[in-house]
């Protein structure tokens, strides 16, 4: 079984999450939080070590080039 992913659209979505917030006790919010920071500490992870894979395989080095042009054709407007 495969599950399709549902697009919120972000004025619905917006009103939706202030009323699960707000119907949270103090607990839920601090589990909520430790959730977050869990998730954010995952990503991170995650975002690391493509990071690396990249940098392994040469996409990055020529990134300080890329940005020394962009930096330079901005100058000139």
């Amino acid at each position: 079984m495969v599950m399709e992913p549902v697009v919120l659209e972000p004025q619905k979505l917006r009103p939706e999450i202030i009323q699960r917030i707000e119907a949270m006790d103090d607990e839920s919010l601090l589990l909520h939080r430790l959730l977050l920071r869990v998730e954010k500490e995952r990503l991170w992870q995650e975002l690391s070590a493509d990071a690396e894979a990249d940098r392994r395989l040469g996409k990055i080095d020529p990134l300080a080039d890329i940005i020394r042009e962009a930096r330079a054709e901005l100058r000139r407007g």
